[in-house]
């Protein structure tokens, strides 16, 4: 190509290039900035939850959390629950006799207290501040009875962190991200 034909190339000054520099810099700065708004706007508007159709109880709720005591708390469905005398989830396997004593008691924290309704029901209720999240007394009610009790995280606890640890470390994929606006899965509103 013959020097003629070549297009001529523009100098620009020191000037005008540290100027196209400094607009390319700050419109970069500005994009990163929206899409951390958006990120945090997209965070609040969605919150971790446990799928209880998905839950395991794998005891990683209880050791695998950033706060010292677990945003996962065990709840208790009164509407699926059987009220009953030999709960599953309350008495540990084995027993001869359905003694109150801790030594009966799945929970290993003392969380699930046990109230006399009448022959032959009982209401069992969770202490959510004695509760560490370990899904032992989720596990009897799931084996045995008909599964009232379930883990939930507890927004007003959790940080709701952008990479939870505990569903990193969840083996079943149960930590899901759900609407902030309904936060709670139940067995009911998850099955239909």
């Amino acid at each position: 190509m013959s020097a003629s034909l070549r297009p001529e190339k523009k100098k620009i000054s020191r000037l005008e290039f540290l100027k196209n520099t400094g607009r390319w810099a700050f419109l970069l700065s500005l994009g990163a900035a929206a899409g951390a708004v958006l990120g945090r706007t997209k965070i609040k508007d969605a919150v971790w939850q446990i799928d209880p159709a998905k839950c395991t109880q794998c005891g990683k709720c209880a050791t695998e959390c950033v706060l010292r005591v677990s945003a996962v708390k065990c709840v208790h469905n009164f509407s699926i629950c059987g009220y009953c005398n030999l709960c599953f989830g309350y008495f540990a396997p084995g027993q001869r006799e359905l003694n109150t004593g801790a030594e009966n008691q799945l929970c290993p924290t003392g969380a699930i207290s046990r109230k006399f309704v009448e022959e032959p029901y009982y209401e069992y209720t969770i202490k959510e501040k004695l509760c560490v999240g370990c899904g032992k007394c989720v596990k009897g009610c799931t084996a045995f009875g008909n599964g009232s009790l379930q883990l939930q995280v507890r927004h007003d606890r959790c940080k709701n962190c952008n990479e939870c640890t505990i569903a990193k470390a969840c083996p079943n994929s149960a930590f899901v991200r759900v609407p902030a606006s309904s936060p709670y899965l139940t067995k009911e509103n998850n099955e239909s």
